[in-house]
């Protein structure tokens, strides 16, 4: 039997989140053209188009509406967050209409500024709804804290707009702005936001770790997340000092996983008997893929490799890249194949997996071109543009095959 007519359809919710992250790479796809392609489009204009539907179409969406399910789902809170769900579709749709043509200008902000109001509202909505027997657990101490980040990064938009009517956008802050953002988005709100989702799946099942090395952990993490973001300011060349607490807390960051693979003896039986073959195959990736992501982070603390990210933007980006469509995305897959709300197919996933492992080679093969001063051989930006376009190719195969499903 289907759902009541009265209950949410998360498993369309899903689908729509991943019908935005097609859209953006495909936005993706269509900025690597630039460089072999004449278009008459600005490019700036799909830059911000395809940042603002992938973090916020995608991820957002996607985070949200896991936690949706493992928090609220049996609560008969149906109506109230569909009106926030919707509300937040009319932002990204403004945003999707607005952005390509016109960049940053009235109409884009509008759209933005009240994405940050859907964004708050669900804040207030999931804390206050959460029963008060889950917000002892582990998981929801994660959860709760990421939220708090989101709502923390938002200062960066809210900075900008001060910023651009005082100092211009040409001004150190006006960068700084940016990156408080990204740093707060990523590092605080999507991944501690995620690790709270693998330990309310962990709690379904009855498996916990014990209250010492959870708080090691805890304050480990943010402790990291807070001290990591100095490492955002190096761009400006800050006193030394900088690089030191950056440093830190990159660190900090990698003990505290440390101390959760560690806290959790037998991971590896534990995901064997939680996950299917297949879902276990991309929980080990994206282990790797979160491993390799904090060892760069911890990297950019050392002056010379500092100098490398702020002046190679090819490392920035595919820094980005593997954090959002590696760590972060094959995360949601993972756990929208485990709850049931989208069926991640092999051959697609692994499509997906070949288009964005290619494009990263790429990426840093460009950056380390530019670093060692030796030419990138030919036809570089037309393989590029081809293995760019894997991505939304598998990603319209997984949204396809989940409508046909």
């Amino acid at each position: 039997m289907g759902a009541p007519l009265n209950r949410i359809n998360l498993g369309l919710y899903a689908k729509i989140a991943l019908a935005y992250f097609v859209l953006a790479a495909i936005f993706g796809a269509v900025l690597r053209s630039f460089a072999s392609v004449p278009i008459s489009v600005n490019y700036k204009f799909i830059v911000h188009t395809h940042s603002h539907i992938a973090l916020l179409g995608w991820v957002y969406l996607a985070i949200t509406t896991l936690l949706y399910k493992l928090y609220l789902e049996n609560l008969n809170l149906d109506k109230g967050y569909r009106k926030i769900f919707w509300f937040t579709q009319l932002t990204l749709v403004g945003m999707l209409l607005t952005f390509p043509f016109m960049g940053y200008a009235l109409f884009s902000i509008i759209f933005s500024t009240l994405f940050l109001f859907a964004s708050y509202w669900f804040v207030w909505f999931f804390i206050k709804n959460v029963p008060t027997s889950l917000k002892k657990n582990n998981s929801y101490k994660c959860v709760r804290f990421a939220l708090w980040y989101m709502v923390l990064s938002s200062l960066g938009p809210w900075a900008l707009g001060a910023i651009m009517n005082t100092l211009g956008a040409q001004s150190v802050w006006y960068r700084l702005a940016i990156y408080f953002y990204l740093h707060f988005l990523y590092n605080g709100w999507m991944i501690l936001a995620l690790v709270g989702i693998v330990l309310r799946v962990l709690e379904k099942q009855q498996i916990y770790i014990s209250d010492r090395p959870f708080k090691n952990f805890f304050w480990s993490i943010n402790l990291g997340i807070l001290l990591s973001f100095f490492l955002s300011t190096l761009f400006a060349h800050p006193p030394l000092i900088f690089n030191i607490f950056g440093g830190i807390g990159a660190l900090f960051q990698l003990v505290a996983f440390g101390i959760l693979l560690q806290g959790y003896n037998n991971l590896g039986k534990t995901a064997e008997a939680l996950f299917t073959k297949f879902q276990e195959r991309i929980f080990k990736t994206l282990i790797v893929l979160l491993i390799v992501k904090m060892i760069l982070q911890l990297l950019t603390a050392f002056p010379y490799f500092a100098n490398l990210a702020a002046t190679l933007l090819d490392f920035t980006i595919g820094y980005l890249h593997w954090t959002f469509l590696g760590v972060v995305t094959l995360s949601l897959f993972l756990f929208f194949d485990y709850l049931k709300l989208l069926q991640i197919f092999q051959k697609a996933y692994f499509l997906y997996l070949f288009g964005f492992f290619l494009t990263e080679i790429l990426i840093f093969y460009e950056g380390i071109a530019a670093w060692q001063n030796f030419t990138i051989f030919e036809g570089y930006h037309e393989i590029l543009l081809a293995a760019s376009f894997l991505i939304p190719l598998s990603l319209m195969i997984l949204l396809s095959a989940n409508r046909k499903k």
